[in-house]
């Protein structure tokens, strides 16, 4: 047979024609993101199948069923920092701790603010530690933490933290983008990474990090009514933060100003 002849293997593609990036990132007819729109010709074809019958698959459900249980989804996606343009500066909250910091450059982090659709609304994952770490010990917040060299990005970060805190597999979340980093007056600028997460995923929290796994529905943490300022004392110092009073948990400080953040960036666009 002449080579010319061989019947040639092309390389599936789930590309339909609508070559359009939406603010998160991801193309308005395949889902794919940019990276993997890139990758997809030096994939395997292992790969490619996963991608199209599982990844791209999942990926539509949960923008589907966010749409359904969050009207207000278009907004939402306005409201954030878009995946290509992640936010610069010390942080939205640094000139009123900045004679409080400790020395030194701050230290990378980041969070993952997941939000789950769910057929009674909207509700967001939030942890709370186990009481024996040497920081933050039995204090409620969102999974994440210190990034690491290996680190591709804040994106990067707070997906690998999830999945080692509470076993939440990056297939299970489409990020969406970013809200304006903060900085803690222990010395960390934490980039909040906004996503969805598939509503089926069942939290297994790491038992020396996390005791508890609860969710709290995102129309609560938006109503203005239920956000408080409350007095503590710092090296004998009065400073005030933020505190939502839920039933069971404290859900205080650098968690509180992230989620105060999400409401005044959704308030601010139209």
């Amino acid at each position: 047979m002449n080579p010319s002849e061989r019947p040639t293997h092309a390389i599936p593609t789930p590309c339909i024609g609508i070559c359009a990036l939406d603010r998160a990132g991801y193309c308005g007819g395949c889902l794919r993101s940019v990276d993997e729109i890139t990758r997809w010709s030096t994939m395997s074809r292992d790969q490619q199948t996963h991608a199209m019958q599982h990844t791209l698959p999942l990926r539509e459900q949960l923008r589907r069923s966010l749409r359904g249980s969050l009207a207000e989804h278009e907004r939402l996606l306005r409201a954030l920092h878009p995946l290509d343009q992640p936010p610069t500066g010390e942080g939205w909250n640094h000139s009123e701790l900045s004679d409080l910091l400790p020395p030194g450059p701050p230290v990378e982090a980041a969070v993952l603010a997941g939000i789950v659709p769910r057929d009674s609304g909207a509700q967001v994952i939030l942890t709370r530690r186990t009481e024996t770490l040497r920081q933050h010990g039995g204090q409620v917040g969102f999974p994440g933490g210190r990034t690491e060299p290996d680190d591709r990005d804040a994106v990067a970060a707070a997906l690998r933290e999830s999945q080692e805190e509470i076993a939440l597999l990056p297939t299970q979340v489409q990020v969406l983008g970013y809200l304006d980093p903060f900085v803690t007056i222990t010395g960390y600028r934490v980039m909040p990474v906004v996503a969805v997460i598939d509503p089926a995923f069942v939290a297994v929290p790491q038992p020396e990090e996390v005791a508890e796994v609860f969710e709290v529905p995102l129309a609560y943490l938006m109503e203005p009514a239920n956000l408080h300022q409350v007095e503590i004392d710092h090296r004998g110092r009065i400073r005030h933060v933020l505190e939502y009073a839920w039933p069971g948990q404290r859900i205080w400080g650098a968690t509180a100003a992230i989620l105060y953040n999400l409401r005044r960036r959704l308030e601010q666009t139209r």
